[in-house]
């Protein structure tokens, strides 16, 4: 069974992944997170007693203590999840993005570098950095993004996520190592920081608060549910060709307001006011953000071809159960929202 480092696996795509990955029995996982406000141990307390599993509270920022734990561990690979990942964040506070997305992948790169030369590292070592689409930008009305579209990021957080990915590439080029880039589309489902589009709705409406939208609502996303996307990151961890990039989508387009119309229709029936008015009453449109991207539409051809993968939820299946997990887990919602002092951004009633 395969040892693998996972960082930022507190957070909401890594720890889906992890316990995918502790439940299926595919790995054995030492998670290494930082625990900032969106790393939540919470998230993984079903498995942090799991004889496969191994907590270790650090820094990606923190070169010595990766050394140490790549030898220590001698993993078959390291999974880069270690992200600031808020784009309204960004646009407040850029430094921990900087800090994070490009100091922290770089130092990261240079530990992995450092115990590669040395022969450290076994033969068949991989590094797998996951990345999103918003590196490429906006699209209009037509066309997708593939591997090959130009980078052309419109904001602090896409702007750090792209440098990363440029060392990445550049670690593979001039240092031959064995890396691997994952670029996915907007997740949803369980255990997501109440920050984002869909837990924000779905907690603010239960609370009795604004759904705001951004704009006129027109925005435009590709929507993946994260569980499918954990299943692509496995399969290009154990298959991906070393040096390439794979686009990851979950073949679901949809404005902004549409998703939050499609919640709300899931409260209306899952847990209706008591009013019996529906939820869509409390959407209001906000001010728009700054260089706020109008669409992403993601071409995943070239893994499904190359690796056989593409997604098994629909979008409709997908929100119905993340819906019903977040209204079974209140309290591990309120746990976060005490632990942030930022969210919600959008909190008054209606």
């Amino acid at each position: 069974m395969k040892l693998w480092l996972v960082t930022g696996g507190c957070g909401f795509i890594g720890s889906n992944f992890i316990r995918q990955m502790i439940q299926s029995e595919r790995a054995r996982i030492v998670n290494l997170d930082k625990l900032t406000y969106a790393g939540n141990p919470d998230s993984l307390v079903d498995v942090s007693k799991h004889p496969r599993y191994a907590f270790v509270k650090g820094d990606i920022g923190d070169r010595a203590l990766i050394i140490s734990l790549l030898k220590k561990y001698r993993p078959d690979g390291v999974i880069n999840f270690a992200a600031e990942s808020h784009v309204d964040r960004s646009i407040d506070r850029p430094d921990d993005f900087i800090y994070t997305n490009i100091l922290g992948t770089f130092e990261l790169l240079e530990g992995i570098r450092s115990c590669w030369n040395r022969r450290e590292l076994k033969e068949d070592f991989r590094f797998l950095h996951v990345s999103t689409d918003e590196v490429y930008g906006s699209l209009g009305s037509e066309g997708y993004f593939t591997e090959n579209t130009p980078y052309a990021p419109n904001s602090p957080y896409s702007a750090s996520k792209a440098a990363a990915d440029h060392l990445v590439r550049a670690y593979h080029k001039t240092y031959n190592l064995p890396t691997l880039t994952t670029k996915g589309s907007n997740n949803y489902g369980p255990f997501q920081f109440p920050e984002k589009l869909i837990p924000l709705i779905l907690l603010n409406a239960l609370d009795h608060k604004v759904l705001p939208i951004y704009g006129d609502g027109q925005n435009i996303r590709n929507w993946l549910y994260v569980l499918d996307h954990c299943e692509a990151i496995r399969i290009v961890m154990e298959h991906g060709q070393l040096g390439e990039t794979y686009n990851i989508g979950g073949k679901h387009e949809k404005s902004n307001l549409e998703v939050v119309s499609h919640v709300c229709e899931l409260l209306d029936e899952m847990s209706p006011r008591v009013d019996g008015r529906s939820y869509r009453e409390q959407i209001v449109f906000v001010e728009d953000r700054p260089g706020h991207d109008q669409r992403y539409g993601i071409d995943c051809s070239k893994i499904k071809t190359q690796l056989g993968w593409e997604p098994q939820e629909t979008f409709e299946s997908g929100l119905r159960k993340t819906v019903q997990w977040y209204l079974s887990n209140r309290e591990w919602c309120q746990r976060v929202a005490e632990r942030s002092q930022w969210w919600p951004r959008f909190g008054s009633t209606v």
